[in-house]
């Protein structure tokens, strides 16, 4: 991470030059212009490639750009708002975080050259002000629904591997598990009803799938659910710290993994394949093309106009070819749309994989239900599945699902009757 002046110390800075040019004209020295700050999720080699990306962007104006990554982005986010020195543009992967900014007139609605890059169900819509407004565009996207397996593994009676830890936001890939079953179950009609909050979390579709879980998972010894618990999604560390996946981790004797396609970079090897996730689900045949999707989105900050001049060089077709080219095949970003870049020459078998199904063969995409919702219900989420995946009863089930609809109904009463501002309704595309 890169550490940057604060705007406030940049302003006087700026003050003293202008008085300094004006006292004592051009020998006095040259205006400099702050570089543009861009916060992101992107750590390790992932992050080193976006940077990199950042540093070869020209565009003209002699502005230079700073990355900072940081695993903990909400917390950091938030923190710079509260001080007044938001940056210029942030890259997050919640549509309920940018939704909240949006309402609290944190964010700044995009230029029409982005705005055109929106790609549903990645940049839906805001009514702000009784206007319909894009404030965010997809950079990167990650296709989920998929199981990843050992080859020649059976796929008859799989066995599952689950890591739930991932430090403040644990739980999530066992709320992923949900919002498949969901999906496949039940159809982007009644997920989009429960994603947005219109859908009381005690109905029969959202509670089959939780009790479709458990049964999944089969039962599980106490050593089991404590392992699956407090091991990360990535698995445990080799000798040299590096993660090598659930499925190549001592401990879990387990065949199949259900997991993102950004997994990709611990199973960069040909012995693991990737298939969709639909036949393993019990699901509908009308639904086995539905996929979820997750995304990384930028979004402006600032009233910079050159912060958004970024976002669109960012997101243009150049900008895509740019990143892709410093990234490492393990991470390579992939791309929300059939019109982008295919797959280079280097590509593995899974990563040809994965970019024909997310850019052909899916027939739906739904983004990912618990990154639409609010914060506070994306949190209780993954608070939940935790508890469920300790105890999964059906007494545990009962009392965990009335929760979860009280803190609903608490959002949406908190949320108000505004009708000048309606948060994004359509996830499925």
């Amino acid at each position: 991470m890169r550490h940057r002046t604060s705007r406030r110390t940049s302003a006087l800075l700026r003050v003293l030059l202008a008085a300094c040019l004006f006292a004592l004209g051009p020998g006095c020295g040259s205006e400099s212009r702050d570089p543009l700050v861009v916060l992101g999720p992107w750590t390790g080699e992932e992050g080193r490639a976006f940077e990199a990306a950042l540093d070869k962007l020209d565009d003209g104006t002699g502005r230079t750009y700073t990355y900072e990554g940081t695993r903990s982005l909400r917390e950091t986010l938030v923190s710079q708002l509260e001080a007044d020195d938001p940056p210029d543009v942030a890259v997050l992967n919640s549509i309920g975080e940018l939704t909240e900014y949006a309402r609290r007139d944190k964010l700044k609605p995009l230029a029409e050259a982005s705005a055109e890059r929106a790609y549903p169900p990645w940049a839906p819509t805001l009514l702000v002000d009784s206007r319909r407004r894009t404030y965010w565009v997809p950079l990167k996207v990650d296709l989920k629904s998929l199981v990843w397996s050992k080859r020649g593994a059976p796929s008859e009676r799989p066995t599952w591997c689950v890591g739930l830890a991932s430090q403040a936001t644990s739980g999530w890939p066992g709320t992923d598990w949900i919002e498949d079953l969901v999906l496949h179950q039940a159809g982007p009609t009644v997920y989009t009803e429960w994603a947005t909050g219109r859908l009381d979390w005690r109905d029969p579709a959202v509670e089959r799938a939780w009790t479709s879980w458990a049964r999944l998972l089969g039962k599980r010894s106490p050593a089991s659910v404590e392992r699956s618990l407090t091991t990360s999604f990535e698995g445990v560390s080799d000798p040299r710290g590096e993660p090598r996946g659930l499925l190549d981790s001592p401990g879990f004797d387990c065949t199949h993994e259900h997991q993102s396609a950004f997994i990709r970079y611990v199973y960069a090897g040909d012995d693991v394949t990737v298939e969709p996730s639909a036949r393993y689900l019990d699901g509908q045949s009308a639904y086995r093309d539905a996929f979820e999707v997750a995304g990384d989105m930028a979004a402006v900050f600032s009233d910079d106009p050159d912060a958004q001049e970024l976002v669109e060089r960012l997101s243009s077709p150049a900008g895509r070819e740019r990143w892709r080219a410093q990234a490492a095949p393990a991470v390579r970003p992939l791309f929300p749309d059939s019109a982008g870049l295919s797959p280079p020459a280097s590509a593995t078998p899974v990563e040809r994989e994965i970019d024909s199904l997310l850019t052909t063969r899916a027939r739906t995409l739904c983004f990912d239900a618990s990154d639409v919702m609010p914060p506070e219900l994306r949190d209780a989420f993954h608070r939940a599945v935790l508890e469920f995946f300790r105890d999964p009863t059906q007494r545990q089930l009962d009392s965990l699902l009335q929760q979860l609809e009280t803190v609903r109904v608490q959002v949406n009463t908190d949320s108000g009757t505004d009708r000048t501002f309606r948060p994004p309704q359509d996830i499925c595309a």
